[in-house]
């Protein structure tokens, strides 16, 4: 059966323009780093982003390495982009990024042209696609000039690979260079996706700023500190967890010192009658600064978790004050 997307999927959902440029996002935007590679179940991955799409969530946002394996998980929203929303190209936002390990050899790793613009063509053919919305440099290459890094985006966008360009995990200082040399290039940066949460708040300490300045838009992603601003480790590491796990960015040692921290926002979250991870995004969305919250989702159920944030994006004094004191205890 053909998909149909839901007629009144744009009604509940809020949109926030892009820095100064002419594109609104999603304050909700669905990333596929996990749960979306070769070695997830497909089905489970569609019915997520049709769910997304049918909720009002218009972008999509991958990276080439996505999966595991590689390029996996571009290949899945290959196959789902073909069977379910080729007829709403244009009502979609889908982006993807090069900068991290990719292929052996010298040339398929951090920042250089060629790297860059070869990833962009292989992330175009295995997502079937003529060009994407949104290409990101995925994070600085300390080797490469500046200069080279971002004429490559700006290639992208001229050849009509890529509407915008975008970069990632660049600190305040270079993501203001990076701004001058694009803009000087005719191809103002778009968007920056930083790693920020309740734990991780090293956007505060100069890059919002820049944002602000540069008219940036911010997308971040792990909001929810990979899983840790949850309910599922209130009591400790449950097994099978991420953090119970060898591999991965969570580790153990970062979710014992942090749960009488989760304990206590949790209770602040029932209060405020939602979970925990629905108040940890709020928080992330109540500085205006911030475009839209890049979240994962393993389940349906999960999706319309964090979607139902929306119905409380308020915050009083009283309570932004508490979470910081929890915070800093």
């Amino acid at each position: 059966m053909n998909y149909l997307a839901n007629e009144n999927r744009y009604d509940s959902m809020k949109y926030n323009r892009c820095g100064r440029s002419g594109l609104k996002l999603s304050a909700v935007s669905l990333g596929l780093w996990h749960n979306f590679g070769g070695v997830d179940v497909f089905e489970n991955g569609r019915s997520i982003l049709r769910h997304a799409f049918d909720n009002g969530i218009t972008h999509f946002d991958l990276a080439n390495n996505y999966g595991p394996p590689y390029g996996s998980a571009e290949e899945n929203f290959g196959k789902i982009f073909k069977q379910d929303f080729k007829p709403y190209r244009d009502q979609l936002v889908i982006s993807t990024k090069a900068g991290y390990d990719m292929w052996p050899g010298p040339y398929g790793n951090w920042g250089s042209r060629k790297y860059l613009l070869a990833s962009l063509d292989q992330s175009l053919q295995r997502m079937g696609l003529d060009y994407v919305d949104i290409f990101y440099s995925h994070r600085p290459d300390p080797e490469t000039p500046l200069e080279e890094t971002m004429g490559a985006l700006a290639q992208a966008v001229r050849q009509g690979k890529a509407l915008y360009a975008g970069i990632s995990n660049y600190p305040a200082d270079r993501t203001r260079e990076a701004a001058k040399i694009l803009r000087d290039l005719g191809v103002p940066c778009l968007i920056h996706q930083p790693k920020y949460s309740m734990f991780e708040r090293w956007v505060e300490e100069g890059l919002l700023d820049v944002l602000e300045e540069e008219g940036i838009g911010c997308i971040p992603f792990s909001p929810l500190a990979q899983g840790l601003l949850t309910n599922k480790y209130l009591k400790g590491i449950p097994e099978g967890s991420r953090a119970a796990k060898s591999w991965g960015f969570l580790k153990a040692e970062q979710v014992e010192p942090a749960i009488g921290k989760v304990q206590k926002l949790n209770e602040l979250a029932e209060q405020r009658g939602q979970t925990l991870a629905q108040m940890a995004l709020a928080w992330i969305l109540k500085d205006e600064r911030v475009t839209s919250v890049l979240i994962g989702a393993s389940s349906v159920q999960q999706l319309d978790d964090n979607i139902s944030m929306l119905n409380q994006l308020d915050f009083s004094r009283e309570e932004l004050d508490l979470i910081e004191s929890i915070l800093k205890d």
